[in-house]
């Protein structure tokens, strides 16, 4: 599932940025962050709820992701990570966890697992010294 973003909740900023790149580094700014402001989104409360957690300290109190893609030498391709970073996120976002069925064991189960013990315990039991009184 693809969550289609509107470019006008987008914000791009290009800086310097360290790694690869050469001398080219220190000339261009090649780093590119992006902004998304969440609200224009327009994402369902729960779903805005998984973003939230999932994008952790990446989210600013204003309700801003920002981004901040490095890995490549050049501006297009560090802005094409950022943007896919950013859709991976929300589309992580999407995806609801199934709820956790509760389940109890069996009569027979927690009796076996007594006796198991029981049967464990009179083992170990038997492995003091021995008296000859």
């Amino acid at each position: 599932m693809s969550f289609e973003i509107p470019e006008e909740a987008l914000e791009e900023r290009f800086l310097a940025a360290s790694g690869p790149g050469g001398q080219n580094v220190n000339k261009v700014a090649t780093a590119c962050q992006l902004r998304c402001d969440t609200f224009k989104l327009g994402l369902a409360p729960d779903v805005y709820q998984r973003l939230k957690t999932l994008a952790g300290s990446r989210m600013t109190t204003g309700g801003e992701i920002v981004i901040t893609a490095r890995k490549y030498r050049t501006q297009e391709a560090n802005r094409e990570d950022a943007r896919a970073r950013l859709a991976n996120l929300i589309d992580r976002a999407h995806v609801q966890q199934a709820k956790r069925k509760r389940t109890r064991p069996s009569r027979a189960a927690r009796a076996k697992r007594i006796d198991t013990k029981k049967a464990r315990g009179s083992v170990k039991a038997g492995r003091g010294k021995v008296r000859l009184d």
